[in-house]
């Protein structure tokens, strides 16, 4: 079986040996160079598209119009694109039209100049047209050419400037960033869905604390999550909060998730206080209160996420947790069957993770996680939710008519058996009998 660098050499020789320049380009260049393995090769060469067809026949025009084909190879599929220069981008994505051309001209028409670097596979050179080298030693995230007219083209690359700065570790150049702050409004004309894509890798980052920093800081957040802005100054209670704002708050916690966060938790960590602001009150004691943020955050939560065209469930499920992170402090008062139906919920493991960094990043109480993390051991000997005692046949069977107190009996039911009352469906009848059938 061919590694993935090896199938794709062996693209790249079918191409060399009927007579065309092959390079490897762009992202598997630059991450080779920093000692890391590259999770795909895409393929630049002078071969035209009908060229790279006719030596691999089952090729897909994924692109053709912009000389782009992809290949499949050892089980491996690679992405093959003849090396062009652009017309104009009018529809801030794609170029009006393309030229076929020459190594150095493709490389200037990309984003950032460490994505601009080509190898060739067979001698294991690299080509440099654009300082990517230089770039990535001094580590700089730098736009080929002029940075405005790179970011017009496709403004997507306002948040891939962000992206890659995470990722590396690298500062944004100088002028690069100037012209994100200058033309972040450019982001209005990316469609909602290109803007998640990014936006997604962002949040679940590692880094992701510094890359909404810089989403802040570059104006960009004002065009992604407006309300994440109204953050920045709202006060809390300094006995709870003595870490400051709702922001700072909120920065910490990102900081504070574990290293690879499933996008759910990630933004109801983002999402979960998004409601103070609107909900901020000072009493005449000068006590600082948010009543019903957790509710009102539910549906701030769901609006952000539908008009950034997240999925349904994605919605359904960062919105309940974000509805539900203040019940943590009356878990210690709940009676059995309400606490078992709150750790049953399937949300309930993100939603222990969001309130550990939510209390970390605070007052730093963590008695109710304790507390939690006993019951669950106590509760471990048996499902949290059992399978019902007795079901809606039974209570027909009993003459009952279906209707709304079905859904009470049944309540009163599971309740007692979470609770160690009923343990057999003959207990559960006999009790359903004395409670709910006339004598």
């Amino acid at each position: 079986m061919q590694t993935l660098r090896q199938a794709a050499e062996l693209v790249a020789r079918r191409l060399s040996d009927a007579g065309h320049l092959a390079l490897f380009a762009g992202g598997c260049v630059r991450d080779a160079l920093r000692g890391e393995d590259p999770k795909d090769f895409d393929l630049a060469t002078s071969a035209r598209p009908n060229e790279i067809l006719a030596l691999f026949p089952g090729g897909d025009e994924v692109g053709a119009r912009f000389g782009v084909i992809l290949v499949r190879e050892s089980g491996h599929q690679f992405e093959i694109a003849t090396f062009r220069s652009d017309g104009p981008y009018l529809d801030g994505r794609h170029p009006e039209s393309v030229t076929f051309t020459n190594a150095e001209e493709d490389a200037k028409r990309r984003d950032f100049s460490i994505n601009g670097l080509f190898e060739n596979p067979l001698t294991g050179e690299v080509l440099d047209h654009v300082g990517g080298r230089a770039d990535l030693e001094a580590k700089v995230i730098r736009a080929i050419g002029d940075p405005k007219a790179r970011f017009e083209e496709d403004s997507l690359r306002l948040l891939r400037a962000v992206r890659f700065a995470i990722r590396t570790g690298f500062e944004i150049d100088p002028a690069t960033w100037e012209a994100m702050k200058a033309h972040a409004s450019l982001l209005k004309k990316v469609s909602p869905e290109r803007i998640r894509g990014e936006f997604d890798k962002i949040i679940t980052h590692s880094a992701r604390r510094r890359g909404f920093e810089l989403l802040v800081d570059s104006g960009l957040m004002k065009h992604i999550v407006p309300e994440f802005l109204a953050l920045q100054g709202c006060e809390q209670p300094p006995q709870f909060h003595p870490e400051g704002d709702v922001y700072v708050h909120t920065l910490i916690m990102l900081d504070l998730l574990r290293e690879n966060p499933n996008l759910e938790l990630a933004l109801a960590v983002m999402l979960h206080d998004i409601a103070k602001p609107p909900t901020l009150t000072v009493d005449e004691n000068g006590r600082i209160r948010n009543n019903g943020h957790d509710r009102v955050g539910a549906r701030m939560t769901e609006d952000i996420l539908r008009r950034l065209r997240y999925s349904n469930n994605t919605i359904e499920e960062v919105s309940s947790m974000v509805g539900n992170h203040m019940n943590f402090m009356h878990v210690q008062q709940m009676r059995v069957a309400t606490l078992k139906r709150f750790m049953a919920r399937p949300t309930y493991p993100d939603e222990i993770e969001l309130h550990r960094v939510d209390c970390t990043s605070s007052h730093g109480m963590l008695d109710n996680l304790e507390f939690l993390a006993a019951q669950a051991e106590a509760f471990a000997a048996e499902p949290l939710i059992p399978p019902p005692l007795i079901t809606g046949h039974d209570l027909i069977a009993m003459g009952l008519a279906p209707g709304p107190t079905f859904s009470k009996i049944l309540d009163f039911v599971q309740t007692q058996q979470l609770e160690g009352r009923l343990g057999d469906r003959e207990t559960a009848l006999a009790a359903v009998r004395e409670k709910f059938l006339p004598s």
